[in-house]
């Protein structure tokens, strides 16, 4: 049966008007508070507080609860060329500890896999750092080792632009990654850390996973068969990851659909695509979005207009990438995204079993595995 994309968004409007009573039924489910919910790539604070302030809020923390999260990929930065990218990173990692510092009945820093369950059993979220670069890194592999001590556990090989391992999704040759970036894979798997390809070169993805050995990960993507974006991945690269014993995870982004302003049947599209293509224990969910929804008051949205302009600026925003335009799918802004999400799928068929394995225990699963 053909559905034009007005009937499609009128059938995701009766959807969330029904979410409440859709989601409080998923969210009575035993299954999903039982369960162990990760974000592949999202992150943890209160966007409600003042930039000073690294207590979580009762507002940001109440709404982090109502989630479900149990915990999240969190990056530290920085991303793209910049000019003293290890510095940067040297920041980063400190304001991180400084906010899990900050909230200690609250957050949890992730080493080992026991934590993410200790998270669980404690009501904390599970915090598991990670970079969305390897400019910081460059020729100085031993860096990698000193990540690791710091905390890392995720390692992103290139970002938008070019940086000496390979070829990010912008870079109009695509040329794929370098000796170094060989190298740099070989020492990420040395160290135990998880590759992650997101944000690459079509090429850069295609060479780098058959230059790992080890599981590996595209945390935060969508399905170029569905929309043609340099952002999202191609159906072949995806099925490589699983068959190397990886996990592909969808985003909540404006890259979904061509508007860029994607709809949640959009997103279900995409997770449907992605499930079918590489099965269901190598799929997730990486929202790119915080836990806490995205304020959208007149102050908020000019700061994500300059936040914006600043992407722009650098050369790092991805087509379809704008000033009005919000990094998030808008009708999911809300802290139960991903009960709507479960009732949504879970109407359409998709099983308990197979639900929790999308929200979670396949990160479980192939973090256990790749960090040992």
């Amino acid at each position: 049966m053909f559905l034009d994309r007005r009937s499609m968004m009128a059938g995701t409007l009766a959807l969330l008007a029904s979410a409440p009573a859709l989601a409080k039924k998923a969210a009575a489910r035993s299954w999903y508070d039982r369960a162990i919910i990760i974000d592949g790539l999202g992150g943890v604070g209160d966007p409600y507080a003042p930039e000073t302030q690294t207590r979580i809020g009762e507002r940001a923390w109440a709404e982090t609860r109502a989630s479900g999260v149990t915990a999240v990929n969190q990056t530290i930065l920085p991303v793209g060329n910049v000019p003293n990218p290890w510095a940067d990173f040297q920041q980063g990692i400190t304001d991180a500890d400084a906010l899990i510092s900050a909230n200690p009945d609250h957050l949890l820093k992730v080493s080992k896999i026991e934590d993410i369950k200790l998270a669980k059993q404690s009501g904390r979220v599970g915090v598991i750092y990670g970079t969305q670069d390897t400019a910081m890194v460059g020729e100085s592999l031993d860096r990698l080792a000193e990540m690791k001590k710091r905390g890392i556990r995720i390692v992103q090989l290139t970002y938008n632009l070019r940086n000496l391992s390979g070829d990010g999704a912008l870079e109009p040759r695509n040329a794929g990654i370098s000796k170094l970036g060989r190298d740099t894979i070989a020492r990420i798997e040395q160290e135990k850390l998880l590759l992650d390809l997101s944000h690459g070169g079509a090429r850069t993805i295609a060479e780098a996973i058959a230059a790992a050995t080890r599981p590996l990960t595209i945390s935060h993507t969508g399905s170029r068969a569905l929309y043609d974006h340099p952002r999202n991945v191609s159906d072949e690269s995806m099925k490589a990851v699983a068959d190397k014993g990886g996990v592909v995870g969808v985003y909540f982004m404006p890259f979904l659909v061509a508007s860029s302003h994607p709809v949640a049947e959009d997103l279900l599209r995409h997770i449907e695509h992605v499930a079918n293509l590489v099965g269901e224990d190598h799929i997730s969910v990486g929202t790119d979005n915080g836990i806490v929804p995205q304020p959208l008051d007149e102050e908020a949205k000019k700061q994500l207009r300059k936040w914006q302009q600043e992407r722009i600026d650098r050369g790092i925003a991805a087509p379809g990438e704008g000033l009005d335009i919000y990094p998030m799918v808008e009708e999911l802004n809300r802290p139960d995204r991903f009960q709507v999400v479960v009732a949504a799928l879970s109407k359409r068929g998709w099983s308990d079993s197979r639900l929790e394995k999308l929200f979670g225990a396949n990160l479980v699963r192939l973090y256990g595995e790749v960090w040992g």
